[in-house]
């Protein structure tokens, strides 16, 4: 299966929730406990880091970004990554329009682990319904680094996805990310919003392996 491309350009900016939204937005994090998940979330809508207690169920966030032609409101649900919780993680992602299926660099386990979900998402979406990006975290881990860029890239591409590394912690590439989903959404491309923005080529760079 080939490797999703690249969407349009777009132009974005953000002041919390005073338009009122054209569309929702429904976001997933799925991935182990402790991959930085919740701070990934907390980063893009809070703009700051925290080091997090483990999920119970689900957490929840949102976030209002503006395109040339649409206000979109992100609520982006982060669920618990503890063995006891995957039964019920089904109920939280239904109805999402795209996922992020994050792994910790240094723990190959984690990168493992995230098959794993990938096998859940496939259960309940066909390819074209769902954004699914593989996000390798913790790049501020470098030097602990068990999954290399390139074991990432390899199975995205073998599955047609994207690819990305990001840092919760230093910002890494965390508004790339989120901002790539709407514009890579099938369903985005059907209602023909305009994306366009001066800052694509970071976002090619983000996520096109």
């Amino acid at each position: 299966m080939a490797q999703r491309k690249m969407g349009k350009e777009m132009t974005v900016t953000s002041d919390g929730y005073h338009s009122k939204p054209t569309y929702v937005y429904k976001v997933v994090l799925l991935g182990s406990m402790a991959v930085g998940k919740s701070s990934l979330a907390f980063r893009y809508a809070k703009n700051s880091f925290r080091e997090t207690m483990p999920t119970v169920g689900c957490s929840f966030f949102k976030q209002m970004i503006h395109l040339e032609t649409a206000n979109i409101m992100f609520e982006i649900w982060d669920t618990a990554g503890q063995e006891k919780y995957h039964s019920i993680c089904h109920l939280y992602y239904r109805g999402a329009r795209a996922a992020l299926l994050v792994y910790d660099i240094s723990r190959k386990e984690t990168f493992n682990r995230a098959k794993l979900w990938l096998r859940e998402l496939e259960k309940d979406f066909l390819h074209d319904e769902i954004v699914i990006i593989l996000v390798g975290n913790k790049t501020d881990l470098a030097t602990e680094r068990e999954v290399t860029s390139e074991e990432g890239k390899e199975f995205a591409r073998s599955k047609g996805l994207l690819h990305a590394e990001t840092s919760a912690k230093s910002n890494h590439q965390v508004t790339d990310v989120f901002m790539t989903m709407p514009v890579q959404s099938q369903s985005w491309k059907k209602s023909r919003v305009d994306l366009r923005a001066p800052n694509s080529n970071q976002i090619k760079k983000c996520c096109k392996s």
